[in-house]
């Protein structure tokens, strides 16, 4: 039942069906295939229930924030900041797209919005400054990863709706990991340019005057993030409330800056709409999907193959990274977070982890999947705002920070309180 259901879900992604439709395909499919109940009545009262849940409200807020911090030029000062104080460092620039992705990140929970917006600022330095254009493109793919580990996270926040975690506690365990990811990128990129100078492009020089000068340009969206994170821990707000917020004060700091036009509002509208539609038909759908396995018993049924392996629990943890590192391959990620997470969770758990931990975990290896070709979304992304090159480019490039993923992620494994440490003095 278990191998049908994953056969036929491969096959309809392959072929090229949306993946919203995929999932309530599939849903229909194994409802008809393996119940003798009419469970496809259920798609209403589910779609009803699951659209009005009030923490998914955060998702639209996250994305227009995101969307004005970007239209009103803010992203691109802030990177124009980060390349004073960083650029000194071995491979230059390079450094400044990971410091600036980890800073957007911390305002815009994508990791789309974080890759095409530093992408954007970025790119035009590489051939300019003659820098190695896989591996600077590999920092502007790798980089944007960050955005769905390091907090505000909008994969956190349906991870935690899908399992019934605590969205601060998931939150404050994604801080640590996320800046231990970034400095590890930096690392890479300081090792290679090292090892070949060339690599590094032409030296960028600026006075402390310049990077003293370029200081104010940093606060807008450390403020964003102290509005937004500061507010849940505060006690002050709820995520969903956090999260308008933040774009509240995105419009005082667009206003403040004299970018808020009605224009501007009106692409950052239909943008958010457009994406926030997608997302919600994706979980809607995938919740259905959850609905149809549960009531059909192929939830119980897998978790019992796999605890009955006879595996160690660390063991079975590895064939479950290793199922993830695959799958990524194949699968783009937000759909691979939706249809896996209900499923594996309860193994994990069951396992003695912490799913505040796995939350973690699976981030990271989300994130690998967001850069792992054929289907990593980043890699389209960061080739998608070139003039010009082909996306071999970007893979070769991007090769040396998948590696520093599964370094990350043994560290996870090795010492979970890299995750857990924070969450465990707040709560």
């Amino acid at each position: 039942m278990v191998a049908t259901i994953a056969v036929l879900l491969l096959a309809l992604i392959a072929i090229g069906v949306p993946v919203a439709a995929s999932l309530g395909l599939l849903g229909l499919i194994t409802a008809e295939l393996f119940s003798s109940m009419p469970l496809h009545r259920a798609i209403g009262d589910i779609a009803w229930q699951n659209s009005t849940e009030f923490l998914l409200v955060a998702i639209p807020m996250f994305v227009l924030l995101g969307e004005i911090l970007l239209r009103a030029g803010i992203a691109t000062r802030m990177y124009e900041a980060m390349a004073r104080w960083l650029s000194w460092l071995p491979g230059g620039l390079m450094h400044s797209n990971i410091g600036a992705s980890a800073l957007f990140a911390a305002t815009s929970g994508s990791s789309v919005a974080t890759a095409a917006t530093i992408g954007t600022v970025a790119l035009p330095e590489v051939h300019k400054r003659n820098y190695n254009e896989p591996l600077f493109l590999g920092t502007i793919a790798a980089g944007g990863t960050l955005g769905i580990l390091i907090p505000p996270s909008i994969n956190l926040i349906v991870y935690g709706l899908l399992t019934d975690t605590s969205v601060p506690e998931l939150y404050l365990a994604g801080f640590l990991p996320g800046f231990v990811l970034a400095l590890v990128f930096m690392a890479v990129v300081a090792v290679a340019c090292l090892a070949k100078p060339k690599l590094g492009g032409d030296a960028t020089h600026y006075s402390w005057a310049e990077r003293i000068a370029a200081l104010p340009d940093l606060i807008p969206p450390i403020l964003i993030f102290l509005v937004v994170v500061g507010s849940i821990y505060a006690g002050f707000a709820t995520p969903t409330e956090a999260a308008s917020l933040g774009v509240f004060a995105a419009l005082g700091l667009a206003a403040w800056t004299q970018t808020l036009t009605l224009a501007m509002l009106r692409i950052a509208f239909e943008n958010t709409m457009r994406v926030t539609a997608m997302i919600m038909l994706i979980i809607i759908a995938a919740i259905f999907l959850n609905f149809v396995l549960s009531a059909t018993g192929v939830t119980d049924i897998f978790v019992r193959f796999v605890t009955g392996l006879g595996l160690s629990p660390l063991e079975t943890m590895l064939l479950i990274i290793l199922g993830y590192v695959i799958l990524g391959c194949f699968m783009e990620t937000f759909s691979m977070l939706i249809t896996t997470a209900p499923l594996i969770t309860p193994i994990v758990i069951a396992l003695g982890y912490d799913p505040v931990w796995f939350g973690v975990l699976l981030m990271v290896l989300l994130e690998t999947a967001l850069i792992t070709p054929p289907i990593g979304i980043n890699l389209y992304v960061v080739q998608g705002i070139r003039t010009k090159g082909v996306i071999g480019d970007v893979m070769v490039g991007i090769i040396p920070f998948v590696v520093a993923m599964f370094v990350v992620i043994g560290l996870l494994l090795a010492f979970p309180d890299l995750a857990l440490w924070l969450p465990k003095q707040f709560y």
